[in-house]
């Protein structure tokens, strides 16, 4: 077997039993593409690779002025492989356990203030451009539960439940969690349904919560350009993603003063430090508020 069989296996595996997003996979699948073309131009299987070897590809993609993001994205990828290489047998050591990440300068998370997020969620309706009941519907439900979009688009009708209060989820990693929906979030929800079942055809029933206009599965990319349309259409001086209505949500709660635990617990984050950020978002509005208010700032 040779090394190019050895990393198809191991995408197969993170897929079939990580169950990784198809976004983690597809990008996985290029870092180790590079990596292999990398070994083939020095006549060397990627499989058999030295610590040495796996910093010198790091070090090519530094020269290559690689972001920081794009370098740790490779290093996480290698480090999967070589580990699944040597949890199965297929190596006896691992050569990534060296590798260093980084470091990157820390960034805030893009998010809209509380009036920013209502006006937004208002857009629907006062443009009614595509589809308001469903497009409102998407920004509530993601805004009021903090969901991913990968999250959002696998809801089905039988995610809901007590009334579209709240909804069982699978997250990443397919960890399973409860999310609530906001009074205002469940009212979208409901209003949304009937026109949901008006266009949902006979022939063939689909069973996914958010459609296109045709009665189909609506996707990622399907949802990033929604929320893309009425980001043009709003007059916020900033994009507005649909991961900035995730950022909002975590933002609103530290801001408010939720424990920062039960946040980690909404969001589904694995690591705390993950949902710590959100309170250097809360020390920033603290700061603006200062000079804002301050006569001598």
């Amino acid at each position: 077997m040779d090394s190019t069989d050895h990393i198809e296996n191991y995408l197969d595996y993170i897929r079939s039993v990580r169950r990784v997003s198809g976004k983690t996979l597809t990008a996985y699948r290029a870092d180790l593409r590079d990596f292999a073309a990398f070994c083939a131009n020095r006549d060397m299987e990627p499989a058999g690779a030295s610590a040495e070897d796996l910093r010198l590809f790091i070090g090519d993609m530094t020269l290559e002025a690689k972001a920081a993001v794009s370098v740790n994205r490779a290093l996480s990828s290698l480090r999967g492989f070589f580990h699944y290489l040597s949890r199965f047998g297929l190596r006896s050591d691992n050569p990534s356990e060296t590798l260093k990440n980084l470091k990157r300068g820390s960034r805030l998370p893009s998010f809209l203030w509380e009036q920013e997020m209502a006006d937004f969620a208002e857009l629907p309706e006062k443009e009614s451009i595509l589809w308001p009941l469903r497009d409102r519907a998407i920004i509530m439900a993601m805004y009021s539960a903090g969901l991913r979009i990968s999250e959002l688009c696998y809801l089905r009708t039988d995610s809901l439940e007590k009334g579209c209060s709240r909804a069982r989820i699978i997250g990443k990693g397919g960890k399973e969690r409860y999310v609530f929906f906001s009074e205002e979030g469940r009212a979208a929800l409901l209003a949304y349904l009937p026109a949901r079942a008006a266009r949902i055809k006979a022939e063939k029933p689909v069973d996914a919560l958010f459609i296109n206009r045709r009665g189909g599965p609506l996707s990622v990319d399907g949802v990033r350009w929604i929320i893309g349309v009425y980001s043009k259409r709003s007059k916020l001086p900033k994009n507005v993603h649909p991961h900035a209505l995730r950022h909002s949500f975590a933002t609103h709660l530290v801001n408010s003063g939720c424990d920062i635990r039960v946040v980690q617990e909404l969001m589904g984050h694995a690591n705390l430090s993950t949902t710590q950020r959100y309170t250097h978002v809360s020390m920033e509005k603290l700061k603006a508020v200062y000079h804002k208010a301050h006569p001598h700032s």
